[in-house]
């Protein structure tokens, strides 16, 4: 049994003040937003509190989905690595950049020549994407769709050389003696589908065909800043499980998009996996606690397939 835990877009805040020079760009836009309310929205007490509640779940290993910056500021980039060490140290905290960590040019190699630890294969490669870990049963694949682009637009690409590295891990993953519990972690919705116009995954198609080819047990991903549950197909028409999380930061009074993170119990079962997934987070009363459930079975090569069995009603 192994225990990982997601969670996703902390926009860490508070946001460093500006120099005028670096608001001549798409950050102009983003700070008016900052300020009329987004400020507002992230509140860094209920971070706290949330990231207090994990730490007490004994999960072994921690997922998190980008967008730790919010403006891609040089200031930005110490509190990054600073939220990154609350959550664990880097063999034990596994992270991919989300769009906010690349607003403009230059601010995506920034942070992550400050939070390369959280990044680094296991053959000792650092801020390469993707990359892979094995931890326990699972094998990580760290995605990067984190691009600058223009203003008012949060959209994402993984490019070509990277969807097709990714499927040769993920096959070479599938073929291994101890066949492990295949997670893709990636910031925006890789379905198609998944975002709407400017907010999505430009590639999705390629990356959905690609998991038809290769196939994977379970996708993480942020940038909707709601929970959701969706799948791709896999080989041989084999569901894929696709789960997203909100915001791990957000106050507000919709019940799908309260700060909570996502707890995966991974269990060997019948030559595949069982996952039972808890979600936990801000509640009515406002604590934090369990939130809803379900469980997923993964079935063996040789079966098709994919069950779901729900637990608790899942907010939204």
């Amino acid at each position: 049994m192994f225990r990982l835990a997601h969670l996703t877009d902390p926009h860490v805040g508070p946001l460093p003040r500006p120099r005028l020079r670096q608001l001549l760009s798409k950050r102009a836009a983003g700070y008016v937003n900052w300020r009329r309310g987004r400020c507002h929205h992230h509140d860094m007490d209920l971070l706290g509190a949330l990231i207090a509640d994990l730490h007490g779940q004994g999960a072994d290993h921690v997922a998190c989905t980008g967008d730790l910056c919010n403006l891609g500021l040089p200031d930005e980039w110490e509190s990054a690595r600073l939220f990154l060490e609350a959550l664990g140290p880097g063999e034990r905290v596994s992270f991919v950049p989300g769009n906010h960590d690349a607003y403009v040019r230059g601010s995506l190699e920034g942070l992550l020549a400050a939070c390369g630890g959280w990044t680094a294969a296991d053959d000792g490669q650092s801020r390469l994407f993707p990359y892979l870990r094995r931890r326990g049963p699972l094998a990580l694949v760290g995605l990067s769709s984190a691009i600058p682009t223009k203003p008012f637009v949060a959209s994402g690409r993984l490019g070509s050389v990277q969807i097709d590295a990714a499927e040769r891990l993920l096959r070479d993953l599938a073929a291994a003696p101890d066949r492990p519990c295949r997670v893709v972690m990636i910031h925006h919705p890789p379905h198609p589908g998944g975002a709407a116009a400017g907010r999505e995954l430009k590639d999705a198609a390629d990356f959905a065909a690609m998991i038809g080819r290769a196939g994977a047990d379970l996708i993480l991903h942020g940038h909707n800043h709601v929970g959701s549950v969706a799948q791709i197909l896999g080989p041989d028409g084999r569901p894929v499980p696709v789960v997203g999380a909100p915001s791990a930061s957000a106050r507000t009074l919709l019940t799908n998009r309260r700060a909570s993170y996502y707890l995966y119990t991974v269990t060997p079962h019948d030559s595949g996996y069982r996952i039972g997934v808890t979600e936990r987070g801000l509640d009515e009363a406002g604590g934090i606690g369990e939130l809803s459930g379900f469980d997923i079975e993964t079935p063996p090569a040789d079966r098709l397939g994919l069950s779901y069995r729900k637990r608790r009603r899942l907010r939204g």
